[in-house]
């Protein structure tokens, strides 16, 4: 017998194991009314009553519905309500601004914008058939109790979200996640690190990015508890860990930098000492944070290598019963490697370097793009664009082949960033790469040559960046050339123009 995955597999469990558990504790204090403590019952309930309420708009099976908001119990649920029934869901990042929101509605074909209050105005000009601002106004509009859904079959290779990522093009890419990518990476996730229904997650990974890395799927099928955390804060994570008895949760490194700075000035023994796991991503950490995290904070340092196109888990790495009697920095040096494949992913170092995957995780393709699809997944190989080495089955990344930088755990495509400059009247070239930056792991240089007779400073460029991108893609700093290193058919060199900010370190990305 076989019988499809999909993503409503986890809620339906939920429901029917753990209905009148609490699975969901909503961010109290928000722009919109705050759901309050969400019972797994009642959030299948509201699930159903959103896919009636699309039903009742006439969204049909397949079309999109986009969403920009924070961390939100009316996001989570949307998961089950728009994928679990059907439809296909956009989550976008809420840092992006309105331009770029609108590209992805309109690339999307989306005809449903979810959009978080605070971001209303911004948002305002994005034009789309059906839009919504989060609330209790909308809940009321949105969510039909009064009739049972239409139960569309839905196969377990359909499309359940697209997610787009900035990648090597200036615009970015839609990833087509199925409901099987997804079922499979939850799965994955909730099997390498030990979660169980006795755990309470703290949401302080944006559940846009890789729909949460697939735990707010694996934990619900398990019945574990949901915190939401809006923004990140450390002392608000401090906070919430000992309000609630979190034991479990995710950032990149700049998230546990936030907490290690709040941990210094908390007054009294730091919540969560061994009993808390966090799992880290976006960048590789430095050894000093691994071991900060153990000595300071008393908390399990786990990691995982991926990328949206693979749901995101292609390698997992937790500490092993072998490496418990290491002194902390050999452990450390252990753990920063990305980690070993994840069950059922084959990984190999092609002949230029190049990290490249077999998964059952990785993308369907890129929405509406099958040049990029193409490439992307040529001789049967999902191509990471990340450069990397495997000794003893563990992978450690070494550089990045493509020209993205990672901020925070952001995507930043370099070549977006330079279009953006090369509209300004005084640049005549520009390279935009990634540099070493102690709180964020990488940040944005952009490295400008002018036009000759013209001149800019470095506040303006800036400033002219932020006025077009979202804040997080601008560059942080502008260093002024004369020429820029480039090839002798006048390509440039970006692995030469970062090398000067590399010197001394064995890895080109940090």
């Amino acid at each position: 017998m076989q019988t499809p995955l999909t993503v409503m597999d986890f809620l339906d469990r939920a429901e029917q194991v753990y209905g009148d558990r609490i699975g969901i504790v909503d961010e109290p204090v928000q722009p919109a009314a705050s759901w309050g403590e969400v019972s797994y019952r009642r959030m299948a309930e509201l699930a159903r009553a959103q896919a009636a309420g699309l039903d009742r708009l006439g969204v049909g099976p397949g079309e999109r519905v986009a969403v920009v908001s924070h961390n939100s119990a009316r996001l989570m649920t949307s998961l089950y309500g728009v994928s679990g029934h059907g439809r296909i869901l956009v989550p976008i990042n809420f840092r992006l601004r309105a331009e770029e929101v609108a590209y992805i509605v309109e690339q999307s074909g989306a005809s449903v914008l979810l959009v978080d209050p605070e971001l209303d105005q911004a948002l305002a000009g994005v034009a789309v058939r059906h839009r919504f601002v989060l609330g209790a106004e909308s809940d009321a509009l949105l969510y039909d109790f009064d009739r049972e859904p239409v139960r569309h079959a839905i196969g377990e290779n359909d499309t359940a979200t697209v997610n787009y990522t900035s990648g090597t093009t200036a615009r970015p890419k839609g990833v087509q996640l199925t409901h099987r990518n997804l079922w499979l990476n939850a799965v994955l996730m909730g099997l390498h690190f030990g979660a169980s229904d006795r755990d309470v997650y703290l949401h302080t990974l944006p559940m846009f990015h890789a729909n949460g890395w697939g735990l707010p799927f694996s934990l619900t099928g398990l019945g574990a508890q949901h915190v939401v955390l809006r923004k990140v804060d450390g002392a608000e994570i401090l906070r919430r860990v000992e309000r609630h008895g979190v034991t479990f949760l995710c950032g990149a490194p700049a998230v546990v930098a936030m907490v290690l700075d709040a941990a210094a000035d908390w007054d009294g023994p730091v919540p969560g000492r061994d009993k808390v796991r966090m799992i880290v991503a976006g960048a590789p950490p430095p050894t000093s944070m691994v071991q900060r995290m153990e000595s300071e904070l008393g908390w399990e340092f786990m990691q995982i290598y991926g990328l949206t196109e693979t749901s995101p888990v292609l390698t997992v790495n937790r500490g092993r019963a072998e490496w418990d009697a290491l002194p902390a920095a050999e452990r450390a040096e252990k753990l920063v490697q990305a980690g070993a494949p994840a069950l059922g992913t084959e990984l190999r170092v092609d002949g230029q370097g190049e990290v490249v995957a077999r998964s059952n995780t990785v993308l369907e393709g890129y929405w509406d793009q099958p040049a990029a699809t193409g490439e992307a997944l040529r001789d049967g190989w999902f191509h990471t664009g990340d450069g990397g080495t495997l000794t003893d089955g563990y992978l450690t990344i070494s550089d990045r082949k493509k020209d993205v930088i990672i901020s925070g755990g952001e995507n930043v495509s370099s070549i977006e960033v330079e279009d953006c400059l090369y509209d300004h009247p005084a640049v005549a070239e520009v390279a935009v790469i990634g540099v070493p930056d102690e709180k964020w792991g990488e940040t944005v240089k952009a490295l400008v040559v002018l036009r000759e007779g013209r001149t800019a400073d470095e506040a303006g460029l800036i400033a002219h960046c932020k006025q077009r991108l979202a804040g997080y893609k601008a560059p942080t700093s502008v260093e002024f050339r004369t020429e820029l290193a480039r090839t002798a058919t006048g390509k440039l060199q970006k692995f030469r123009l970062r090398e000067p900010y590399w010197t001394g370190r064995d890895r080109k990305v940090n």
